[in-house]
């Protein structure tokens, strides 16, 4: 392989049903930092069927151009169909840097598209950078169960490949005076090509939906003492319009799912507000919402280290605070 013939930074732009992804034009935010360190150019890869009207959107959040492969076949995600369609892309084109969101779609197709050009993936990464003089990817991503932060580079191949989780970086101002530069690609794709067959789409409940996408979380950790308690913070962010998170150590009770962890080993979550109650605030769970526009922090341990990140600490028990919260926020909302 001659690593100088690839150059450009990518980001897959992830969309379900003709809607983009937040976590894509987070990627781009990051990619345009990546690329312009780099001197090279920002790419989006589209895939889908009848997306073209994203391109404008996707140039506005920082890619220099776009390629968009339009196929019935890539009208919904599959495997099989949409790793081909990369990887000749990739190998066409050859990119040093390709990005995907570490969703449920990248996670994977991230490592079916490694396997087939047969170069790394650092995988869920919490932060991305360049070394200023090999100018290689530095992927970083926690390790040892969130004990341990580990930086990883890939020196011998290309492209260098992450998934990045959703949440972690900032979008970039939108910019409407762009245009796209959009590069139609004709995919080569056969019905053959996939060996799946999608029969039917199912989609999640509300309660069950990303909590990286939601505006107010509230947290419970350890202190909470059950998950028949979790129905008190229920209560209260079904009253704010939010959804309930938890803590590692709730989610290791058995307390509430993994998919509401919030951490360096769960999710990153930017909520407009962040409750915690009954979390100690170790520094694997403040990586995870400590970039929240406010944070609470409702904790009968005044010494407890979330009280000191706190924009408003609350020393007392979330069992009389939480009630007396959600029924200030009712009278509000009647008023």
């Amino acid at each position: 392989m001659n690593i100088s013939e690839y150059r450009g930074v990518w980001v897959f732009a992830e969309q379900r049903e003709g809607i983009l992804q937040k976590v894509s034009l987070e990627l781009l935010g990051k990619g345009r930092e990546i690329a312009d360190k780099l001197g090279v150019e920002l790419t989006a890869v589209l895939l889908g069927d009848q997306v073209e009207k994203l391109s404008d959107t996707l140039t506005a959040f920082g890619a220099d151009k776009v390629l968009l492969a339009n196929h019935e076949l890539l009208k919904y995600y599959n495997t099989d169909g949409y790793s081909k369609v990369i990887c000749d892309l990739v190998n066409e084109h050859k990119p040093e840097v390709l990005l995907i969101g570490a969703s449920y779609i990248g996670r994977d197709l991230g490592p079916r598209v490694a396997a087939k050009l047969g170069t790394g993936l650092t995988a869920d990464c919490t932060g991305l950078d360049v070394d200023e003089e090999t100018k290689n990817l530095l992927m970083t991503r926690p390790a040892f169960g969130g004990n341990l932060m580990a930086t990883i580079e890939c020196a011998d191949h290309r492209p260098q490949m992450a998934t990045v989780r959703p949440g972690v970086f900032e979008k970039l101002q939108k910019d409407e005076t762009k245009k796209a530069e959009v590069n139609k690609i004709n995919a080569s794709l056969a019905e053959n090509d996939i060996r799946t067959k999608l029969e039917e789409i199912v989609k999640l409940a509300k309660e069950e939906e990303d909590i990286t996408e939601a505006q107010f979380v509230i947290s419970g950790g350890r202190g909470v003492g059950s998950k028949e308690n979790f129905d008190l913070l229920k209560e209260a962010a079904e009253v704010l319009g939010g959804t309930v998170g938890g803590s590692r150590a709730a989610v290791e009770a058995g307390w509430i799912d993994k998919a509401f962890q919030v951490g360096q080993t769960g999710k990153t979550v930017r909520p407009v507000v962040y409750i915690a109650c009954g979390i100690s605030g170790a520094i694997q769970h403040l990586a995870g919402m400590q970039d929240s526009d406010y944070i609470i922090a409702i904790n009968k341990d005044s010494d407890a280290a979330i009280m000191k990140i706190a924009d408003l600490a609350i020393v007392g028990d979330y069992r009389q605070v939480l009630p007396e919260l959600a029924a200030k926020i009712k009278e509000a909302k009647n008023n």
